[in-house]
This record gives C-alpha cells, structure tokens and sequence, in this order.
C-alpha cells in the first residue's frame, strides 16, 4: 500500500479534496536540488478535512475517473 503526505489546497465536491505533495529532486548532471510539486485528487468520506490542513492518504481502487486514493489521518490542522 502506497501512502502520501500533503497539503490541502481545495476543498472541490462534496467528498472530494484536492492535496499538494511537494518533493526536492537532485538533477542528475548538475547535482541541484529543485522542487517538484503534484496534484493528487482525494476521497474524503466525512467531509472533515480544510484548507491548508497537512494530511496523509493511501492508495485504493478506483473511486471515480481521476480519484484512486483516500483519506487516512490529519496530520495538523490549519
């Protein structure tokens, strides 16, 4: 089981939030660090999560076309 660890960006839909994982990655010549960011789509069954809240989510079956992962804690709220 894959999990995740992200911000809260926007609450879109009734059970659905959209979250902001942000990973530093090494360039392979240069030897620099930049940061990548990525957009996940995740179901939240009870609605509780907000704005700016640090979560973490797994990975599930397919709730819908673009939602594959769920909610499992919050980590801080905002």
């Amino acid at each position: 089981m894959i999990t995740k660890q992200g911000v809260v960006v926007k609450l879109s839909g009734e059970k659905t939030i959209k979250v902001q994982v942000r990973s530093y990655q090494t360039h392979p010549k240069y030897k620099k660090q930049y940061l990548r960011t990525k957009n996940f789509l995740i179901h939240d069954e009870k609605t509780e999560a907000k704005v700016g809240d640090e979560v973490s989510f797994a990975q599930c079956r397919p709730v819908s076309k673009r939602k594959t992962w769920v909610l499992t804690n919050i980590e801080k709220t905002a």
